[in-house]
């Protein structure tokens, strides 16, 4: 009988440490309702203002033709700023050489790094350790600091003011950053799956095009997010290396639209700023299909 009894105690011991418990996380005095969480709340809204401001100011600037740096609603909402860039020698010649230095630029770094990365995650080596730390040295350094030796080659090479060479040097000095990021995410494909194209008779080129390549596509995304926000955002490489206006990219036609004696067209500035952000808003979008998803999902048991 004294069993019986004890019994039901002890199933009800547990369910009423649990009702103690959700009712002390429900008091006044969790973290959730007291002073943490204010000073939580308040300092995420503090960032978001800091964020939203430059924004706001260049939603609101790009539609007032008499807008100034002080962030206020225009008077008058208009299209002129709009109107007054879109011409040929402004924007749209600009904005396509901006295009095609990204895109080379990205599509060689991302090719270059994916043939640097296989051997640097498939083989062991002793050398890898000490050419990986190497490769991350040389993301460190400074563009500034190479621009000097490098305009000098450029000139002895005659490859002043040209674009194919603008499209190499700034392919090499992303490339570091790509192998590394790109060694990184190829680690996390399983040899065993080329292992088994190899059986089947697949060469090393056939099963990295077919087998590797394909599932890293959330990792080639990130990289090729990355490479091409970089060239786009470049203004250092392209001042230095390319002196006709017709070559120069959007970021550095930019400055055009500060005039002489401290005088800034800050509508057309701001409308152009717009303009110049939707190409890698647009590549995001098309990348992010990419990003979401988990390839090797079910692609080995065991």
């Amino acid at each position: 009988m004294s069993e019986a009894i004890a019994h039901p105690a002890a199933k009800t011991a547990p369910s009423s440490a649990s009702g103690r418990k959700r009712r002390r996380l429900n008091t006044p005095t969790s973290p959730r309702h007291g002073a943490s969480a204010f000073f939580s709340y308040l300092a995420m809204a503090v960032i978001f203002v800091v964020f939203i401001t430059p924004l706001l100011w260049l939603l609101l600037a790009a539609f007032d033709t008499k807008a100034t740096f002080q962030t206020k609603l225009p008077s008058h909402w208009t299209l002129d700023n709009f109107s007054a860039i879109m011409t040929k020698d402004l924007t749209f010649l600009p904005l396509w050489n901006s295009l095609v230095l990204s895109l080379s630029v990205t599509v060689i770094v991302v090719v270059c790094s994916v043939l640097a990365a296989y051997p640097l995650s498939r083989y062991q080596s002793r050398f890898n350790k000490p050419f990986l730390y190497s490769v991350l040295f040389g993301t460190c350094l400074p563009i500034s600091c190479l621009m000097v030796p490098v305009y000098a080659l450029f000139v002895s090479m005659n490859l002043l003011d040209s674009t194919v060479g603008t499209i190499l040097f700034m392919a090499a000095s992303s490339l570091p950053m790509a192998v590394w990021m790109t060694k990184n995410f190829m680690d996390s494909v399983p040899i065993e799956l080329e292992e088994a194209a190899w059986v089947d008779g697949a060469s090393l080129l056939r099963s990295l095009r077919l087998i590797v390549v394909p599932l890293m596509k959330p990792g080639l995304a990130v990289v090729s997010i990355y490479v091409f926000m970089g060239s786009w955002g470049n203004f250092f490489v392209p001042y230095m290396l390319l002196l006709s206006p017709s070559k120069q990219p959007a970021a550095v036609t930019i400055y055009s639209f500060f005039g002489l004696y401290g005088t800034v067209a800050y509508g057309q500035l701001a409308a152009f700023s717009l303009i110049y952000s939707l190409p890698v808003v647009i590549m995001y979008i098309i990348s992010n299909r990419f990003l979401g998803t988990y390839s090797l999902a079910g692609g080995v048991k065991g």
